[in-house]
C-alpha cells in the first residue's frame, strides 16, 4: 500500500474549521488585551486630573506680586458637607489672612443661608483672625441674596456692602416639616414606634402634634433666634436703626438695608476692592472640592439618609431664615 494515500487523522475541511477557530480566538484575545490597555490608560488619566486638579487647589502656593484683595466666595446653602460647609469657607479665609501682600479680605455672599451651626463657626473664626490680623479689614459683598445664616457671618465683617436690588436680611428661625396623621387613618396604616425615653420620637409627621413638645421646640428656636439677634447686634454695633422689624424674619433690597443700617454702602465686590480696600488685583481663595471628594461626600450622605430613614430616625432640623 503506498504511503500516500494513508489518510491524515481528520479531513482537510476539520482542519481548516480548527484552524479558523483558533484564529478567531486569538482574535478576541489581542481585542481583549487592547480594551484592557484602554481602561487602564483612561484609568490613569482620570486619576492624573484629580491628583492634578487636587494640586492646583493648594492655596498656599499662590504667588501673587505686591498687594491684592483676597476672596474666599459663600455660594450656596451654608451646611455641612456643602461647598459653603464652614470647613471650606474657613479654610480659605485662614490661607487669605496669612497671604504676603494681602491688604483687605472679601467675602462674596450670595447665600439664603442654611445651619446655624455651620455659620456660627464661620462668625467666630472671622473674629478670631481679625484678632490676630488687625491690620487686615474684612468686608462682606452680598450679590444677589444675603439672607439668614448667610447674613449671619456677613455681621461679623467690618463693612457690608450689596447691590441696590441684593435681598438681605430674614433674621429668623424656622423649623418645620409635616403631619400625615389623618392620612394614615384614611389609609388604614398602623404607626409602630418603639422608644426609649419620654420624648424620644417627638415631632414624629405620623404621631398627633404634642402640645407641650411644641412648646419646647418653639423655645428651643426662640432660643436659638435670640442667639442670632445677639451676634448680629455685636457686629453692627449702633449701626442698626432701632426698630424691631429687624429681627423678624423679614427681607429687604439692599437700598433698604443701608437705610435700616443692615449693609455700610452698595457696591460689588470690584468696587469694594478698588474704592474701599484701594487694592483692585482680587485673587480667589475660595477651597474647592475635587470631583472625587464632591461624589464621595454626596454618596456618603445620601446613604446615611437612607440608612436614617431605613431605621425611622427622626432628623428634624431647624436653620436659620
Amino acid at each position: 500500500m503506498n504511503q500516500d494515500s494513508i489518510e491524515k487523522p481528520g479531513s482537510e475541511k476539520e482542519w481548516k474549521l480548527i484552524e479558523k477557530l483558533m484564529m478567531s480566538i486569538n482574535g478576541e484575545q489581542r481585542k481583549a488585551r487592547r480594551w484592557g490597555i484602554f481602561f487602564k490608560l483612561l484609568t490613569f488619566l482620570y486619576l492624573f486630573v484629580a491628583i492634578a486638579m487636587f494640586a492646583g487647589n493648594d492655596m498656599s502656593n499662590l504667588d501673587v506680586e505686591g498687594e491684592f484683595t483676597a476672596m474666599v466666595e459663600v455660594k450656596g446653602v451654608i451646611a455641612d458637607g456643602e461647598e459653603a460647609s464652614a470647613d471650606f469657607i474657613v479654610t480659605g479665609l485662614r490661607e487669605a489672612f496669612k497671604a504676603e501682600g494681602v491688604k483687605a479680605v472679601l467675602l462674596r455672599i450670595n447665600s439664603p443661608g442654611g445651619s446655624p451651626v455651620q455659620s456660627g463657626y464661620v462668625y467666630d473664626e472671622i473674629k478670631r483672625l481679625r484678632s490676630i490680623y488687625t491690620d487686615i479689614p474684612l468686608y462682606a459683598v452680598i450679590s444677589d441674596l444675603g439672607a439668614s445664616g448667610a447674613y449671619y457671618i456677613a455681621a461679623a465683617a467690618d463693612g457690608i456692602y450689596a447691590d441696590k436690588a441684593s435681598l438681605v436680611g430674614s433674621i429668623g428661625v424656622v423649623g418645620s416639616g409635616f403631619g400625615f396623621v389623618d392620612v394614615m387613618k384614611k389609609l388604614g396604616v398602623e404607626r409602630r414606634q418603639f422608644t426609649s425615653g419620654e420624648h424620644k420620637g417627638f415631632l414624629d409627621p405620623f404621631m398627633p402634634l404634642n402640645a407641650d413638645e411644641k412648646n419646647f421646640w418653639q423655645g428651643v428656636l426662640q432660643t436659638t433666634h435670640k442667639q442670632f439677634i445677639g451676634q448680629v447686634k455685636q457686629g453692627r454695633g449702633d449701626k442698626l436703626v432701632d426698630d424691631p422689624k429687624l429681627f423678624s424674619g423679614l427681607v429687604w433690597t439692599g437700598e433698604q438695608a443701608l437705610a435700616l443700617g443692615l449693609i455700610d454702602g452698595l457696591g460689588s465686590s470690584s468696587y469694594v476692592a478698588r474704592e474701599v480696600v484701594g487694592a483692585e488685583k482680587i485673587v480667589d481663595f475660595t477651597p474647592k472640592p475635587s470631583p472625587f471628594e464632591g461624589l464621595v461626600g454626596r454618596l456618603g450622605v445620601y446613604a446615611g439618609k437612607g440608612f436614617a430613614t431605613a431605621l425611622g430616625v427622626n432628623s428634624s432640623v431647624f436653620e436659620l431664615k
